[in-house]
């Protein structure tokens, strides 16, 4: 039998729900706006573009958008947890890992300036070969990592080979030299 498959080309967008707009929205529009380069195609305050959802963000860019919208009664007041069905963590990956290091610079400071927190500062981790990553909480406590992986199979192989051959070179000095 043959699978159908159909192939991913990307997230379209997400969209983040808050509690306090006042507070959120000015986090959202220096981080994605600002610091990310996004581009805002919607900030509506009010009802009068959102049809009765109320205050509304759409920043569009990097293959993705991302919407920011404030909850509604009786949610308004409940915190997030990333433990409650749902949304966990939203993760964005930036082009290197240098990245990673500037990121964690202006969180830091946009964090003390409109509220929310640092969890994580930026480290490596092991779930890919040059995973680098910083995560953080919005004023919300919503948490947003950005990552780094290296994002080409061919770089990915060429960093195998190198280490098989490190390993190599290690076997051969042990051996050599005791």
């Amino acid at each position: 039998k043959q699978k159908m498959s159909v192939g991913i080309n990307g997230v379209a967008h997400v969209i983040l729900t808050v509690r306090d707009w006042r507070r959120s929205a000015p986090f959202y529009r220096k981080l994605l706006g600002e610091f990310l380069g996004l581009t805002c195609v919607m900030d509506a305050a009010d009802d009068k573009y959102s049809k009765g959802d109320g205050p509304f963000l759409y920043y569009v860019g990097g293959r993705t958008a991302i919407g920011i919208m404030e909850a509604k009664a009786p949610h308004k007041d409940e915190n997030f947890s990333q433990w409650r069905c749902g949304l966990h963590h939203l993760c964005l990956r930036v082009k290197s890992p240098e990245d990673i290091d500037a990121l964690y610079s202006f969180l830091h400071k946009l964090t003390a300036e409109c509220g929310g927190a640092t969890v994580q500062g930026p480290r490596n981790g092991p779930w890919a070969p040059g995973y680098r990553s910083v995560l953080f909480e919005d004023p919300d406590g919503i948490r947003i990592e950005f990552n780094y992986v290296p994002g080409s199979d061919k770089e990915i192989e060429n960093r195998k080979r190198v280490e098989k051959i490190r390993q190599r070179v290690k076997r051969v000095r042990e051996k050599k030299y005791g």
